[in-house]
């Protein structure tokens, strides 16, 4: 009994010492946001403080959700989609959101398209109801699909916050405003959750949270910090051909997003129909490519890019990664053949998961 109560007390001076700490217990909460599960995970320094937090982050996505969500009726993006042409102000998540998706478009000379709103709907992906369209009417909707002809006069303001955090604009300020012409739709889904995720990963961060780990849908990952004992969040990654992971990525204060053809998609006499569709032809991406893979400081590049990757296919993927390190982002692309690529930067965060081991990976410089 001596002998034990010896080693207790010296456990105890030990920990004292050497500064040991308990492991903080995690604030888990879900909800249902941008047509999907999402999940948060955040460790703090008390349970109330973390709560707190807890709570301010729920906020943020119901506030995100309700202004960037397609499928909402009075979200900004649905009034733009309905105004006609004329002119809409918006607020300025959501402003500031289209000027870097727009930025992305650009970048990705289209590959990635936020006006391809129509062909979705066309293909039934938004309600489910799933048909092909004539080769006349994919001619017809690839003309509606532009995203040059998006306009954002971007005022130049300064907006009081409010007790939240968000702008108040109560006060009587100039807002940002969108034109779009008539017949054309926006459709931010390739873009709001990584934007989302970027927005929560601040707001924590800001309330004093270094710990947390925030799942908008699987397929959007932000890892702020590391794990409590220092150790990096360790994120699987979705084999295309099968349920399981065939990789594991390790991310600390990074963002993973994944676009696969396994994640929306219906069959047709035979043919496989998915929701990733090619702006040039308003068509499913026929790219050679299953799944592509974006690791980056922001998850609004890697939702952006891991869709755009995706319709320009390997070779083209692979030479954006080399001329775009300004873009600060990595790859794993997986060829429907089931061969897997690796951009050079992400090799040491990268590793092949358990029934996995024999893959070849090829490492992309």
């Amino acid at each position: 009994m001596r002998k034990r109560l010896l080693c207790i007390l010296l456990a105890a001076l030990l920990c004292a010492l050497t500064g040991c700490k308990k492991t903080p217990e995690p604030v888990e909460f879900s909800t249902f946001a941008m047509d999907t599960l999402m999940s948060v995970t955040v460790y703090g320094k008390g349970e109330k403080e973390t709560q707190r937090v807890q709570d301010r982050l729920a906020t943020k996505i119901r506030r995100l959700d309700s202004l960037l969500s397609v499928i909402n009726e009075d979200s900004d993006v649905n009034r733009i989609n309905q105004a006609g042409g004329a002119p809409v102000e918006v607020e300025d998540h959501t402003a500031q959101l289209l000027a870097a998706a727009l930025e992305l478009c650009e970048a990705t000379n289209g590959a990635l398209d936020i006006t391809a709103y129509p062909a979705v709907k066309a293909w039934g992906f938004t309600g489910e109801k799933y048909r092909v369209p004539s080769p006349v009417e994919l001619e017809e909707l690839a003309g509606k699909i532009d995203y040059t002809a998006v306009e954002l006069g971007l005022e130049s303001h300064s907006v009081p916050a409010g007790p939240d955090g968000e702008p108040d604009w109560t006060d009587p300020v100039k807002r940002d405003t969108v034109t779009l012409p008539a017949g054309m739709e926006l459709d931010l889904g390739a873009v709001a959750k990584g934007y989302t995720g970027d927005q929560l990963a601040e707001l924590a961060r800001g309330n004093g949270i270094s710990s947390a780990l925030l799942n908008l849908g699987q397929s959007t990952i932000v890892a702020v910090g590391s794990k409590p004992n220092g150790s990096p969040w360790r994120v699987g990654v979705r084999d295309p051909a099968g349920e399981g992971y065939f990789a594991v990525v390790e991310l600390e204060d990074m963002a993973m997003g994944t676009s696969g053809g396994y994640q929306r998609f219906f069959e047709e006499d035979g043919i496989t129909y998915w929701h990733i569709l090619d702006p040039e032809t308003a068509a499913p991406a026929r790219s050679g490519l299953s799944s592509v893979t974006v690791v980056a400081p922001s998850a609004l590049t890697c939702d952006g890019l891991s869709t755009a990757l995706f319709v320009m296919g390997l070779e083209r993927g692979a030479q954006f990664w080399r001329d775009h390190p300004e873009l600060e982002f990595e790859a794993i692309l997986v060829t429907e053949d089931g061969e897997i690529y690796c951009t050079a930067g992400l090799t040491d965060r990268f590793s092949l998961a358990e029934g996995y081991k024999d893959r070849e990976v090829t490492v992309l410089e």
